[in-house]
């Protein structure tokens, strides 16, 4: 059985995906192949990186044109092999995958936003797990969303965000949790909640800044995701939960 490589946050990937590939390190450069599962990762940020440490990665996303994306990547960088793209939604994932279940690590990144139902999106994923599997969830977060309109200039904007409690997607909008959102959706699938971090505290502001170096960027933002109240406040959360 081939060993893993290097975590993928020894290389210089971009602050503000610095604390999810944090999270992911204990899991992903332990030292043993795993099977993954992303959903809605077509275009293959993640699933493309996990395949070059060694893991064997399914990607299941609606989008033709991002599976075709993943694709390319991923025979770009030699690990086709390793990735597998499937047509489908995450909240048929019990259809889409048929009898193949018992992944190691699933990937729900950017996704409950725009689901029509993240509870019965979640229990999905978390049905596609082994006993003992792990969800890696990334979500947007209200907080940093009505800050982030507030800073700008946008108080109308700022506070139409901290009402709207049931944004609908597909209608231009977005949902937004807080991290007891998260919770509430992690106990309700049958998992186990973990560790959680912010995820682009100041990553956004910093790199627009002129002259804002990379390497103390990225370590500023990985000393605040997990520091309170600064990851409370951060664009997004990340949460790390297990099915017993």
């Amino acid at each position: 059985m081939p060993t893993v490589p290097t975590s993928p946050t020894a290389a210089q990937l971009p602050a503000r995906t610095a604390a999810v590939w944090a999270a992911l390190d204990p899991l992903v450069g332990a030292g043993t192949p795993l099977r993954i599962l992303d959903v809605g990762g077509g275009s293959g940020m993640f699933a493309v990186p996990l395949a070059r440490l060694g893991h064997s990665v399914t990607v299941v996303d609606p989008s033709a044109d991002a599976l075709a994306t993943l694709h390319r990547r991923a025979q770009t960088d030699g690990v086709g092999e390793r990735v597998r793209g499937v047509q489908g939604d995450g909240d048929l994932l019990h259809e889409v995958l048929a009898d193949d279940g018992g992944y190691d690590l699933a990937l729900c990144h950017s996704v409950l936003e725009v689901v029509d139902d993240p509870a019965v999106t979640l229990r999905e994923v978390a049905g596609a797990l082994r006993p003992g599997g792990t969800v890696s969830l990334a979500v947007a977060n209200r907080a940093g969303a009505v800050l982030a309109r507030a800073v700008a200039g946008h108080p109308v904007e700022a506070l139409a965000v901290l009402r709207d409690q049931e944004t609908v997607p597909g209608r231009g909008g977005r949902r937004r949790f807080t991290h007891g959102d998260l919770l509430v959706l992690v106990d309700g699938a049958g998992l186990t909640a973990g560790e959680w971090r912010g995820v682009s505290v100041v990553a956004d502001l910093l790199e627009a800044a002129s002259g804002a170096d990379p390497t103390a960027v990225r370590n500023l933002e990985l000393a605040l995701a997990e520091t309170s109240p600064y990851r409370e406040v951060a664009a997004g959360l990340h949460l790390l939960a297990t099915r017993p």
